[in-house]
């Protein structure tokens, strides 16, 4: 493989132009794919369920994606600062599409599970490479802040159009369409990535680098054990199980940390957290998770299930979050460059999410709709705010050595606080649910009728609750009351677990003063073109 150094245009970028303008399609394809995957799946799960007759394996069908992800962001971040990222990427889109396909053509709900874990290896290889390739194209940070939002776009457009998309190709061509959905932007970003996306790598080494095998299983069991606990947490509580899986992920965490501090070669390397700036980001990482994933997962289910909103309605109201997340990244682009503090704007942005949260947790079924999609519109600005410059800083901080592994630990930690947000948030929506059906079902000596209304789902599905009022009438009971006293039990849970967003948001508020001012510097770093 011939080695040379590529020569920098004088606009701080690797390739000129139309190289790099073509290089970043293929990057933001990618990040698409990721991005239409996970909101795709989610609208054609109550349809698989029923057709895979498998409801016991339902929640899997997302878990075994997130684990095998979560495990390989870091892994796949650090092998490409070694090796670089071109042949990671690749082969991430092609793991990951051939996933889809075994996910489209699976026959039972044990089939989809695996092909779920399989698309999370490719899902978690983009993640922990594609974000790491922007910086390698753009290595001055004003010019990379201008081109990082073709992947905000990108990113932006995938979660807006991703539910409505999900929705219409099951209803009209069957649940197995939104995997092979996948396939056309598959093949479109593997053209674009073979084709234009250069081969580069920053490090290198005299002598062949050994991977860091304990290192990574370390990683995979830490990981994985989070991951288990926090998805046993709202079902189950603090059972024994949780806690023996708690206590496997921090015995791995603590053994991890033992063995990367005298590894030679760590895929985890410990001296990152000794740097006061980037232990802030990470902390903001984590915090910023928490408070973005309960918003997104349990805004939709107080606006319907709370609200008593159409689906149709719901999604109005939602979609100026996603879509205002994407032009909050394009206005901090120009914005961020040309102020003195660009810490600045990590301020601004808690400080929106907060706002947001907060006025959230007061809003009524009877709040206007325009102010809801108002205050949808403050929060996705926030978060337009804080992603890109928590990506941007982190990156700007690691220096060259570490960009790759910094990049995906940030991703990382992003997933691992919003897994810790939608457990904390979901763990007291349904046991506060719970109670208060309990107690209003009680007060109506109605409580054999728990199991009917135990799940929040009955108060989405009108049909179903049609029929649950006919049925409590005609045995004495004020149905439509119960419902509602149900409807208000949700709506008091809900109002509670995002106010623990909200002060999630003011908590990061007051930990962005420990992120020492960054400078976006234009500086040109040589880098190795490997052809």
């Amino acid at each position: 493989m011939a080695v040379h150094t590529a020569a920098h245009h004088s606009s701080g970028q690797v390739l000129p132009f139309r190289e790099s303008l073509l290089a970043m399609l293929g990057v933001s394809f990618v990040t698409m794919l990721v991005a239409l995957d996970q909101t795709v799946v989610g609208t054609a799960l109550p349809t698989i369920v029923s057709e895979l007759r498998g409801f016991e394996l339902y929640a899997w069908v997302a878990t075994s994606y997130l684990l095998t992800s979560v495990i390989t962001v870091p892994i796949f971040g650090r092998l490409g600062d070694y090796y670089g990222r071109k042949p990671f990427l690749i082969a991430s889109i092609v793991v990951f599409t051939a996933a889809s396909v075994l996910c489209g053509a699976a026959n039972s709900m044990l089939f989809l599970v695996i092909a779920r874990g399989l698309q999370g290896i490719g899902g978690g290889m983009l993640v922990g490479t594609a974000f790491a390739c922007i910086p390698d194209l753009f290595p001055d940070s004003v010019v990379r802040l201008r081109w990082q939002v073709l992947m905000s776009s990108a990113f932006g457009i995938a979660n807006a159009v991703g539910p409505s998309l999900g929705g219409f190709l099951t209803q009209y061509y069957g649940w197995r369409s939104v995997f092979y959905v996948n396939l056309p932007v598959g093949l479109v970003s593997l053209v674009f990535v073979l084709r234009y996306l250069p081969h580069l790598r920053h490090v290198v080494h005299e002598t062949r680098m050994r991977l860091d095998w304990p290192g990574a299983l370390l990683i995979a069991i830490a990981l994985g054990s989070l991951q288990l606990f926090v998805e046993r947490l709202p079902r189950h509580g603090l059972s024994f199980s949780a806690v023996a899986l708690l206590a496997v992920a921090v015995g791995a965490a603590w053994a991890l940390w033992r063995w990367e501090r005298r590894c030679p070669q760590a895929i985890l390397p410990v001296d990152m957290f000794r740097n006061r700036s980037l232990t802030a980001l990470f902390t903001l990482a984590v915090l910023g998770g928490f408070t973005m994933f309960s918003l997104l997962f349990y805004a939709p289910l107080l606006f319907q299930g709370g609200f008593g909103m159409s689906p149709n309605e719901a999604g109005l109201v939602i979609t100026p979050l996603v879509v205002f997340i994407t032009i909050g990244s394009i206005a901090n682009g120009r914005i961020v460059s040309r102020i003195r503090n660009p810490n600045l704007m990590l301020y601004i942005g808690f400080a929106m999410i907060a706002v947001a949260c907060l006025a959230i947790f007061v809003a009524t079924h009877t709040t206007p709709r325009p102010l809801l999609m108002s205050l949808m519109i403050v929060g996705g600005l926030g978060l337009g705010f804080v992603l890109p410059n928590l990506t941007i800083f982190t990156q700007q901080t690691a220096g060259r050595e570490h960009l790759g592994i910094a990049t995906a630990l940030l991703q990382s930690l992003r997933m691992i606080g919003g897994m810790f947000g939608t457990a904390l948030t979901g763990t007291m929506v349904t046991h506060l649910y719970a109670s208060g059906v309990r107690n209003a079902l009680d007060a109506d000596h109605a409580s054999h009728w728990m199991p009917q209304l135990a799940d929040p789902q009955i108060l989405i599905n009108r049909d179903a609750q049609a029929s649950l009022i006919a049925d409590l009438t005609h045995a004495g009971h004020n149905g439509a009351l119960l419902l509602e006293s149900a409807r208000e039990s949700l709506v008091g849970a809900i109002h509670l677990g995002i106010a623990v967003a909200g002060v999630i948001a003011l908590v990061s508020l007051w930990q962005t003063r420990r992120v020492p001012p960054v400078r976006l510097q234009r500086k040109v770093e040589p880098v190795v073109h490997a052809d």
